[in-house]
C-alpha cells in the first residue's frame, strides 16, 4: 500500500505522499509540526482541527480538510483521519484498499491532554508507528505530578527573587503547559513573541489556558522576579534573555527523563512532559491495533523493530529525514 521514496511515504494507488519531506503533487499531513508539514506541495489534506495551524505554516497552499472519522476515496483507496492525541488537530491516517488497511500514526501520545482530542486506537493490518521514545527507559510520570512540581519550582524561584523560564515547543507543549497550569493557578504567564500566534489559534479553537502577555509588552528594565516565562528553544542564549534578569531555567520535554541530557544541556531543572508516547504506551498501542505487521520510524526504530521481532511479530523500519523530539518545531 505504501512505499518509501526520496520524498517519503508514497501511496501509488492514491497518488499522494504522507508527511513528505519536500514538494509533492499531493500531501496528506498528520499534524502541523515542521518535521511533518513541509511547504511546497501543490495541495494538502489534513484533519479539520489542524487546518488553522497548517494555514499559518503553509499559506497560500490549498488545504482540504476532513473531520475525524470522515472517509474520502482517492484513486483506488479510502482515507480517513483519526485522533492521535499529540497536538491540536494531530491525526493518524488510515488507508484502506484491496490489500487491507494501513494506519500511519504520525506522532502520538496516550496521556490525557486538555488541548487536543485523545488518541483512538485503529485496528489495521499494518501499523506505522513513531518511536521517538522507543526505549524501555522512557516511562512518563502522571501529568498532574509534573505540573505540581513545576508550580512548586516557580514559587520557590519567586521567593528567591528569580524569574522562571521554561523552554518548550511552539506548537503543542507551550499550550499544554498553559492549559494544565490553568487547573492549579490563575497567574498570568509571560511568553516569547514566537509563541503568541500559535497560542491565539489554540484559544480560537476553544482551548482554556492561563492568560498570557508577550514579554515585549513589558517596559524594558522592569523587574521580572517571580514571573513565569515560556519561550522556544531557539531563544536560549540569545540577547532576548537579557530582559529576564536573574533567572532559573528549565526544559519541558521527555528528553529530561535521562539525567545526563539535562546535565549536558545545563538546564537548572528538567520537567519530564512529552507529547509522545512512552515505551509502555507504544507497546500498548501496537497491541491495540491488532496489526500483523509493524513498521517503526522516527526515533529508536531499530530498537523497537528488534524488540517486536523477538516476540514473533513481523516488524521493520522506515527511514525518515527527521529524528527525535528536540528542535522539531523550533523553526516557528
Amino acid at each position: 500500500m505504501l512505499t518509501e521514496t526520496p520524498a517519503g511515504l508514497y501511496c501509488e494507488a492514491g497518488g499522494f505522499h504522507i508527511d513528505p519531506w519536500g514538494p509533492t503533487p499531493r500531501a496528506l499531513i498528520t499534524h502541523a509540526h515542521g518535521d511533518h508539514a513541509r511547504p511546497g506541495s501543490a495541495a494538502y489534506l489534513c484533519a479539520a482541527p489542524s487546518a488553522p495551524l497548517l494555514t499559518r505554516r503553509l499559506d497560500p497552499a490549498p488545504i482540504q480538510t476532513l473531520a475525524y472519522g470522515e472517509r474520502l476515496t482517492i484513486g483506488g483507496v479510502t482515507v480517513s483521519f483519526h485522533p492521535a492525541g499529540h497536538v491540536l488537530g494531530s491525526a493518524q491516517i488510515r488507508i484502506e484498499g484491496p490489500t487491507g488497511a494501513w494506519v500511519v500514526s504520525g506522532d502520538y501520545k496516550r496521556a490525557a491532554d486538555p488541548t487536543c482530542a485523545p488518541f483512538e486506537p485503529q485496528r489495521c493490518d499494518v501499523f506505522v508507528t513513531e518511536t521517538t521514545f522507543g526505549l524501555p527507559i522512557y516511562h512518563w510520570d502522571p501529568t498532574e505530578d509534573v505540573i505540581r512540581d513545576l508550580l512548586s519550582w516557580w514559587r520557590q524561584n519567586a521567593d528567591g527573587g528569580l524569574a522562571s523560564i521554561v523552554f518548550c515547543y511552539t506548537i503543542g507543549k507551550a499550550q499544554r503547559l498553559l492549559a494544565e497550569l490553568a487547573d492549579v493557578t490563575d497567574r498570568p504567564v509571560l511568553v516569547h513573541g514566537m509563541l503568541v500566534a500559535a497560542i491565539e489559534l489554540y484559544r480560537q479553537a476553544g482551548i482554556r489556558m492561563l492568560p498570557t502577555q508577550p514579554l515585549l509588552q513589558r517596559p524594558r528594565g522592569a523587574s521580572l522576579a517571580g514571573e513565569l516565562v515560556l519561550a522556544p528553544l531557539s531563544a536560549r542564549g540569545t540577547p532576548w534573555m537579557r530582559r529576564l534578569g536573574a533567572l532559573s531555567d528549565a526544559l519541558a520535554s521527555g528528553l529530561m527523563r535521562v539525567r545526563g541530557v539535562r546535565r549536558q544541556r545545563a538546564y537548572d531543572r528538567g520537567f519530564v512532559l512529552s507529547d509522545h508516547a512512552d515505551w509502555p504506551g507504544l507497546l500498548d498501542t501496537i497491541a491495540a491495533t491488532g496489526a500483523s505487521r509493524v513498521l517503526a520510524t522516527h526515533g529508536h526504530a531499530e530498537t523497537m523493530a528488534h524488540y517486536l521481532r523477538d516476540r514473533g511479530l513481523d516488524a521493520g523500519v522506515l527511514r525518515t529525514a527527521w529524528e527525535g523530539e528536540a528542535g522539531a518545531d523550533d523553526a516557528e
